[in-house]
């Protein structure tokens, strides 16, 4: 496919739009990629990736290497997606620090209406589909209330959720900001990002090499799980489609046990940059909260968050058609 500067402008500012997403928990970046018509080109070129570009290289060039496996369309989308992701990292610390209550109260609309808009796909119920929406939701919960088994900073940890993170990029409609939500570890890649972004802007190359060291850690399990698992779950949702779907709604739903903006302290950790942070978190009503709940706020940002995802969903079916 010929393509000018100004068509990998336009593929980059679709990058800039699936990053943005890729940074909000419940809104998948493979969502913006099928409403933008990129969706099938972008997992096509990442399948045909593989070791056969160097063979080429070696026997007819690097342009020709580049052109055969469409890297030119990978480098303007990705430049777009790390941009934006650099870009909103530190908004969402920001928020994290100053408006936790609004913020997870829209992170629990978006994906509240996720439940809804992957449950919806499920074509045939039965009885070994609810089963497997009550054991996945019954896992998931258990996983937000679990005492997690490492500090989301050590590097088998990070190492960890890239693996499993990758997971985001192989079945539609799954959030890797979501994936990282749950495993505890969301913040702590957020830091990761703005300690990166820090790094570049004042090129304190202290500072820099820790963000890529632990950038690496996860791309490294990043790799290692899009390999072992991206032919399996390809298999599973082209074979098993509403078994998947099932697992998915049932994993959403235990999740929001996470997300519910009311937490109570249980313990504290201390995180790389020494500042403290809670480690264990109880979900309680708003009139245990201490401080103001805001409830209508927390309703009205849950609701934002909700309605966002419906929007999505009807450009994405308009596209469809």
């Amino acid at each position: 496919m010929q393509r000018n500067l100004r068509d990998y402008l336009v593929i980059s500012i679709k990058g800039l739009a699936m990053g943005a997403a890729d940074v909000v928990p419940g809104v998948s970046g493979g969502t913006i990629a099928f409403i933008s018509g990129i969706y099938e080109e972008l997992i096509d070129t990442i399948n045909t990736l593989d070791v056969g570009f160097f063979k080429i290289w070696k026997k007819e060039g690097l342009k020709v290497s580049w052109k055969k496996y469409n890297l030119s369309f990978l480098v303007a989308l990705f430049s777009g997606i790390v941009i934006s992701i650099l870009s909103l990292s530190k908004l969402i610390k920001w928020l994290l620090h100053n408006e936790p209550l609004l913020l997870w109260s829209f992170f629990f609309g978006l994906v509240l209406a996720s439940i809804f808009y992957i449950g919806k796909q499920i074509t045939k119920w039965n009885s070994k589909i609810i089963l497997g929406v009550i054991l996945t939701t019954v896992l998931s919960y258990s996983i937000t209330i679990a005492e997690p088994l490492a500090s989301p900073d050590s590097n088998w940890y990070l190492l960890f959720c890239g693996f499993v993170a990758i997971i985001a990029m192989i079945l539609p409609g799954v959030s890797g900001a979501f994936i990282l939500l749950i495993l505890g570890a969301y913040q702590t890649f957020i830091d990761i990002l703005n300690q990166l972004r820090e790094g570049l802007i004042t090129m304190d190359f202290n500072i820099l090499w820790q963000a890529i060291s632990k950038i690496s850690i996860i791309a490294i399990g990043a790799i290692a799980g899009l390999k072992l698992f991206s032919k399996v779950l390809n298999w599973m949702f082209k074979k098993h489609k509403n078994l998947t779907l099932a697992i998915l709604t049932g994993f959403m739903i235990g999740s929001l046990n996470k997300l519910w903006p009311w937490k109570k302290v249980l313990s504290w950790r201390t995180n790389s940059e020494s500042i403290q942070v809670p480690f264990i978190e109880k979900s309680i009503l708003p009139n245990q909260f201490e401080g103001d709940p805001r409830i209508l706020w927390v309703l009205f940002f849950i609701l934002i968050g909700f309605l966002l995802i419906l929007i999505l969903e009807r450009i994405s079916s308009k596209k469809a058609n």
